[in-house]
C-alpha cells in the first residue's frame, strides 16, 4: 500500500510538472500568435494605403497618357507643316516681298507653336519623373515597414 501511495505521488507529480510545461509553452504560442495577428493587421494596413496610391498614381498616369495622346497629333501636324514649308522654301522663290514676308510670319508662328508644344511636353516629362519619385518613395517605405 505505501508503495502504491509513493507511486501515485511521483505520478502525480509528473503530471503536474508535464501539464504545467504544456500550459507555459502554450502561453508562449499564444503570445506569439496574438504578435502576429498584430503584425498581419499592420501590414494588411499599409499594404491598403499602398494600393491606393499606386491606384491614385495610375490614375495620374492615365491622365498623362491620355493628355501625351492629345498633344502627338499636334506635334505631328506642327512638324508636316514645318515641313511643307521647308520644301516650299527651298524651292527658287518666284514670289514678291508681301509673299515672302507672309511666309516667313508663318515660319514664325509655326516655331512658336513648336516651342509651346516643346514645354508643355516638358511639363508632362517633370509630372511623370515626380509620379515616379513618389512611386519610388511608397515602395521603399513598404519595405522599410516590412
Amino acid at each position: 500500500m505505501a508503495v502504491q501511495k509513493l507511486r501515485s505521488g511521483v505520478i502525480g507529480r509528473i503530471a503536474r510538472l508535464i501539464d504545467f510545461r504544456i500550459d507555459e509553452r502554450l502561453r508562449d504560442l499564444n503570445g506569439r500568435v496574438n504578435e502576429l495577428e498584430h503584425a498581419t493587421a499592420d501590414h494588411r494596413r499599409r499594404l491598403d494605403g499602398a494600393v491606393r496610391g499606386v491606384e491614385h498614381a495610375r490614375g495620374d498616369l492615365r491622365w498623362t497618357r491620355a493628355e501625351l495622346d492629345r498633344l502627338i497629333p499636334s506635334v505631328a501636324a506642327q512638324e508636316a507643316q514645318l515641313e511643307d514649308l521647308r520644301e516650299s522654301l527651298s524651292l527658287p522663290a518666284h514670289a514678291d516681298k508681301p509673299e515672302l514676308a507672309e511666309a516667313r510670319s508663318l515660319i514664325q508662328e509655326i516655331q512658336r507653336q513648336h516651342a509651346q508644344i516643346r514645354v508643355r511636353l516638358a511639363g508632362i516629362a517633370r509630372y511623370e519623373d515626380r509620379l515616379r519619385r513618389i512611386e519610388d518613395r511608397q515602395r521603399d517605405t513598404i519595405e522599410q515597414a516590412q
